[in-house]
């Protein structure tokens, strides 16, 4: 086993760890903080596949701009009182069954549809420019959608932070 090989293990792990803490913590400023470490392994595996640009992106998009805005709106909210509910068993239960139809159901479309098959091998070069051209041809309404879910995620927090003002 090579180093690569240990690297990309522990990378994916901390990915995975962190990810599950994302869901399963009762702070939000933790949660956000484990959102934090959950970006920062996923960088470190696009690292590792010499995707250096989306490493970057990765770090300086999300990790920076998008967790300082869930901060903003954690601290905004006053979060505090939410905190302190109890947990409903019935729902929890629901979630749960749910959260485990839908992994079957992913698991059942991955393992019956063989994906990649017939697929040539992948170019590592991580070029700007091919990257650029793809989103902006390829995917440019995926990448309109969520430039517009961004604006009124925005609009949203800035309503929710207004004070009532009679």
């Amino acid at each position: 086993m090579s180093g690569y090989d240990i690297a990309f293990y522990i990378f994916s792990f901390l990915t995975l760890l962190c990810g599950t803490l994302v869901i399963t913590r009762r702070d939000p400023v933790g949660s956000a903080l484990c959102l934090v470490l959950t970006i920062v392994s996923l960088a470190s595996l696009f690292v590792l596949l010499r995707a250096f640009f989306l490493a970057a992106v990765q770090i300086l998009v999300y990790a920076g701009a998008v967790m300082v805005l869930f901060l903003f709106v954690i601290m905004l909210l006053d979060l505090r009182e939410e905190t302190r509910r109890k947990i409903n068993k019935l729902r929890f239960a629901a979630g749960v069954l749910a959260v485990l139809a839908v992994f079957a159901i992913v698991v059942n479309v991955i393992w019956s549809a063989n994906p990649g098959a017939g697929l040539n091998a992948p170019m590592l070069t991580g070029a700007t420019a091919p990257l650029g051209r793809s989103l902006f041809t390829n995917f440019l309404l995926p990448f309109e959608i969520l430039s517009l879910l961004l604006l009124v995620a925005m609009l949203g927090v800035i309503l929710l932070s207004k004070k009532d003002l009679k």
